[in-house]
């Protein structure tokens, strides 16, 4: 299982779930109708709503300080990361319902960025400076 773990590139992962999360954000509003009718109407939950952030949030936190401890020392990354969720954060928590369906799909694609960033960073820095 560890070796699974090690293996496992959380950065692509991350990468997939953020962009699912941000996708399902911005079409939800305008599908919203027509879920009841394809069998769907649970992606309007908050619950799986909560949960593709926290997914998001722990893929995240694991994959880019995991990058930054063992290997590139780059704080960019995780600048990043804390950006998509304080736009996340901003979507839900306004007053405004508008600024929601343009916050959080810009927050998932930024958490996107973050992984992508970490994942380019890792690919640039030449020794793997993990101790096992």
């Amino acid at each position: 299982m560890k070796t699974l773990l090690r293996n496992m590139n959380l950065d692509k992962l991350g990468i997939t779930a953020s962009t699912i999360c941000a996708i399902h954000c911005a079409a939800l509003p305008f599908v919203i109708t027509v879920l009841p009718l394809w069998g769907l109407d649970f992606l309007a939950n908050d619950g799986i709503e909560i949960t593709m952030i926290a997914l998001s949030l722990v893929l995240g936190i694991w994959s880019l300080a995991r990058g930054y401890r063992s290997q590139h020392h780059s704080i960019r990354p995780l600048f990043i990361l804390v950006c998509g969720f304080i736009l996340i954060a901003s979507g839900h928590f306004l007053p405004v319902a508008h600024f929601e369906a343009i916050l959080i799909p810009l927050g998932g694609i930024t958490i996107a960025a973050a992984h992508f960033t970490n994942l380019k960073r890792l690919k640039s820095c030449p020794i793997d400076h993990q101790h096992d």
